[in-house]
Formats: structure tokens, C-alpha cells, sequence
């Protein structure tokens, strides 16, 4: 088993390496310099490697810490519970629902299409090997900040230790369950895919991690201890029957097929998106338009694929309705949320910055106007010229700014109404900036991706992401707006300087569309 663990750590590396290589290459400026050979370039590859072994290495903490404090050590200033309580409740619950959502052994990637499929390796020691790795990096990578976030939290040093060991055994409980499932069923569970009680199950998991605690109610050492003492009783029984399994080639090969692996990880799972967006699109019914000109065209694609677009939107917003119906209905009875929602308003604005990056869907909606109409638009000559590009360009920006403002206007209506019933403020401008800067958020994002798409076109011919420039720049604004989460400002200061900067930051990149995006906005090969 050991070999073949060193077999397929050498295949992944190899793979990172020729990514890292390929990437480079995929800069504006050094696509020019470097040349195709560079492959073979063995001073290279060195760096490269080296780069990979690093990104591993560093990949083990980063995502822990990162988890750890955004999602549960930041999260207890929201609360007036017992902070050792309250830390360990939101990780208990987060635990499980991540249990359900990663399950490492069932991830179908490329690695494992390749070493099992292609290569025909042991497919029992390939996924035994890989998954044990897995769940070492799990515990190594949390532990130390499971002690250092715990210590500040004042959580008891044994809990320290015993969450990461907590963390490994629900990962064996729910692979054990997969593996059981199958039995039963024959058919193999895709992480990739969850089923609709799988998403249930998670949102019922963050509803109690992040609810209750905001009514006092949190789980204690003591149901934690009994909790821990099941969960590792259950974690060793389904690690005694991972191990002693058999048929995990006729596991995988459910799994592994050519439309879920081939090439998945680089283009994100587009064939599934094409298969869905075929069957959502409207092609039965006679839209009409009375527009002309490119306001025409554009507006007979909206109508068609109107389900792919506003959709998510509309799901977005009925969630939002209800966690604001939810918190009003807990001011009113709650004194002690009342006063901390008031508190949270004049002063975390901030993180707001993040929650509009995580809902706005320009990311996708971009992405399936290259899928359903750009895709083959862009062959024809016609479709390349500036007129056309420019004219398609500002109606579909009308369309994304429309899009995000559904839900982005329930959250500025809603943040402002949360205010004034919260105690409301000596400053009447707040509640006007409330809702205008969330407004900019959203009309920020909708710029900013749509010029992005046009000015970085990061799709080829096959639908594939395959611009590096995009990814870096798509990384770069995740982490700024993650940065944002840390920051406390008054909420008139901060909300009057977003809403400059989105003002000018849109003016300069319309400018930058207008300017660029005929000679930028083409196939890639």
C-alpha cells in the first residue's frame, strides 16, 4: 500500500508541476517570452516542483486557519454566550455538516482517473493509501489551531486535541455509511453531486451552529464529551469496515467515468453545466421582443434562458426574506440580540463586503452566456467587431446589474429595518447609506465580473477555464473581500467611502471595456 501511495504521490506532483508550468505560460506578457519547449526545461520543472511540494506543505494549514477563523472564532463577538461553549458548538455542528459535503475517498478527480482507470492500478490500495493521507493532513492541519483559537477561547485543553480527532471520526462515520449505501444499492454516492437531504442536512447544521447560540443555547463540555466518546466508538467500527471493503474498483468506476473526471478540474464541471443549462433552456415558446438591434438579440436570450439566469436569484432572495422575517421576530422577543444587532449594524458594515461577494452570481451568469451563446456567436466576424461587442456588452450589463440588485435590495431594505427596530441610531444618514452601499456592493460585483469576462475572455473553445490572469485575479478578489470580514468602522464612514470607491472603480473599468474589449474579447484555443 505504501508503494502504491508513493506511485500516485509522484503521478499528482508530476500533474501539479505541468499545471504550474502551464499556468506561467498563460500571463499576457510571458506567454510571449517563454516558448513551448519550456516543458522540458529541467532548471524548470525543479522550481515547479518545488513550488508543488510548498503549495501541499502550505495547503495543509492554510484552509484550517482560515476555517477556523472566519467561520467560528470570528463568529464569537456575535454572541453574549460562553465563549468556550459557543466555540465548541459552532465547530461541532460545522463538522458534521462538512462530514456529509467532503468525504475525500469519493471526490471524483483526476488523479484518481488516471491512476485507477488509465493506469489500472490497485484500485483498493490507491483509495485506502489517499484516503489515510487525506485524513492525516485533516489532523495535523487543524490541531494546531484547534489549540491556539481554543486556548483564546478558554476551551479546555483536552477539547483542544480531542475536536481535530472529532473531525476524523464523522469523516469515517459518513464514508462508512457511503460504503454501506452502496452495498444496499449498488450505486456509488459523487461527492460532486449532493443529493437534495444532503443539502437540507447542511442547512439545518448552519441554522443550529449560528441560531441558537443567538437564544442562548449552546452545547456544552459535558455533551460534547458524550458526543466525542459515540463518535469515536462509531469512527473505529467504520474504519475496521473502510478497511476490510473490497470492492472499491466497482466503487470507483461508477465514479470515475469520463464525463465526471475527464478534464473536470479545469473546466469546473462544464459538462454538467451544459447538460443542466440544455434542459433549462426555453426554446418551446414563441418569445418575442420589441426591441432592435443588439437590445433584440440580447433580450430574446434572456427571455430564453430566463430559469439558468434568475433562478438562483429568486432562491436567494426568498432565504434572505426569511432570515430577516427570523431575526425581526427575535429582536422583538430577544432583548439581549436586540441590543447586539444594533451594535453589529453601526459597526460591522465591513463584513457585508464578503456576503455580497458570495452571493452575487455575475461569476456564473458570465459564464453561461459563454456556454449558450458566446461560445458559437464568437466564430462568426460579425460577432467580434466593435460595435457589436460593445453594444451586446451594455445590455447584458443592464441585465447583471438588474440580476444582483433582487436580492441585494432585500438585504439594504432589510439591514436598514433591522436598525431602526434594533433601538436605530442618532445619525438618520445611516440608514440611507445602509442601504445605498449595499446597493454599490452589488453593482460593484456585476461590473467587475462582466468587465473581467470581457477584457480576460477566460474560456476556449471547449468551454474550459483556461485563463491563469482570470484565476489570479478572481483570488485577489476573494481575498480582499475576505480581508473585509476583520475590519470594524462606523457604519456612515465605511459606507460613504464604498460607495465612492464602487462609483469610481465602475467608471474606470467601463472606460477599460469600452476601450479593450474589442480586441480582447475572442476564443481561446
Amino acid at each position: 500500500m505504501i508503494k502504491t501511495f508513493i506511485t500516485s504521490f509522484k503521478l499528482k506532483n508530476t500533474y501539479r508541476t505541468n499545471s504550474i508550468i502551464y499556468s506561467i505560460k498563460q500571463f499576457p506578457i510571458v506567454k510571449k517570452i517563454l516558448p513551448d519547449s519550456l516543458y522540458k526545461n529541467s532548471g524548470l520543472k525543479i522550481f515547479a516542483n518545488i513550488i508543488s511540494i510548498l503549495s501541499e506543505i502550505i495547503g495543509i494549514f492554510i484552509g484550517k486557519i482560515i476555517y477556523i477563523l472566519t467561520m467560528i472564532f470570528m463568529a464569537l463577538s456575535w454572541y453574549h454566550t460562553k465563549q468556550a461553549d459557543t466555540f465548541i458548538h459552532i465547530f461541532t455542528f460545522l463538522t458534521l455538516a462538512g462530514g456529509v459535503l467532503n468525504t475525500y475517498m469519493l471526490n471524483p478527480t483526476k488523479d484518481k482517473y488516471y491512476a485507477i482507470i488509465l493506469m489500472n492500478m490497485n484500485a483498493r490500495e490507491y483509495g485506502l493509501s489517499n484516503y489515510y493521507y487525506q485524513l492525516i493532513k485533516l489532523v495535523v492541519g487543524f490541531l494546531p489551531f484547534t489549540i491556539l483559537f481554543g486556548m483564546i477561547a478558554s476551551v479546555p485543553l483536552w477539547i483542544q486535541i480531542a475536536l481535530p480527532i472529532f473531525v476524523l471520526a464523522v469523516k469515517l462515520i459518513v464514508m462508512n455509511y457511503s460504503i454501506y449505501d452502496f452495498k444496499k444499492t449498488n450505486k456509488a454516492s459523487n461527492e460532486n453531486l449532493p443529493t437534495k437531504f444532503v443539502w437540507g442536512f447542511v442547512a439545518v447544521c448552519l441554522l443550529l451552529s449560528y441560531g441558537l447560540p443567538a437564544i442562548n443555547i449552546t452545547i456544552n463540555v459535558t455533551v460534547f464529551l458524550v458526543a466525542f466518546i459515540i463518535s469515536l466508538i462509531l469512527g473505529i467500527y467504520s474504519l475496521i469496515k473502510i478497511h476490510t471493503f473490497k470492492d472499491y474498483r466497482k466503487m470507483y468506476k461508477q465514479i470515475l467515468t469520463a464525463s465526471n473526471v475527464y478534464m473536470a478540474e479545469n473546466n469546473a464541471g462544464t459538462q454538467a453545466m451544459k447538460d443542466i443549462s440544455l434542459k433549462q433552456i426555453e426554446l418551446d415558446k414563441n418569445y418575442t421582443s420589441n426591441k432592435s438591434g443588439f437590445a433584440y438579440f440580447h433580450d430574446l436570450f434572456v427571455k430564453r434562458h430566463s430559469k439558468i439566469l434568475t433562478k438562483a436569484v429568486k432562491k436567494q432572495s426568498v432565504i434572505i426574506l426569511v432570515i430577516f422575517i427570523a431575526m425581526i421576530i427575535g429582536i422583538e422577543v430577544n432583548e439581549e440580540l436586540k441590543n447586539r444587532t444594533n451594535e453589529i449594524l453601526m459597526k460591522y458594515l465591513p463584513y457585508f463586503v464578503f456576503i455580497m461577494y458570495c452571493i452575487n452570481r455575475s461569476s456564473s451568469v458570465t459564464q453561461a452566456m459563454f456556454m449558450n451563446c458566446d461560445h458559437s456567436m464568437l466564430t462568426y466576424r460579425i460577432y467580434r467587431t466593435p460595435k457589436v461587442i460593445l453594444g451586446i456588452f451594455k445590455e447584458r450589463l443592464k441585465t447583471l446589474i438588474t440580476i444582483n440588485l433582487m436580492p441585494a435590495t432585500l438585504i439594504g431594505l432589510g439591514l436598514a429595518v433591522l436598525l431602526y427596530l434594533s433601538g436605530g441610531t442618532d445619525k438618520p444618514l445611516n440608514y440611507m447609506v445602509l442601504f445605498v452601499s449595499i446597493i454599490a456592493m452589488s453593482i460593484f460585483f456585476s461590473v467587475h465580473y462582466l468587465v473581467m469576462y470581457y477584457l480576460l475572455q477566460p474560456y476556449n473553445v471547449n468551454t474550459e477555464l483556461r485563463s491563469s490572469t482570470y484565476k489570479t485575479v478572481q483570488g485577489i478578489t476573494y481575498l480582499v473581500c475576505w480581508f473585509m470580514i476583520q475590519i470594524q468602522l462606523p457604519t456612515l464612514y465605511f459606507g460613504i467611502a464604498t460607495i465612492a470607491f464602487c462609483v469610481a472603480y465602475s467608471l474606470i473599468s467601463l472606460y477599460l471595456a469600452y476601450k479593450y474589449a474589442p480586441k480582447t474579447f475572442k476564443l481561446r484555443v
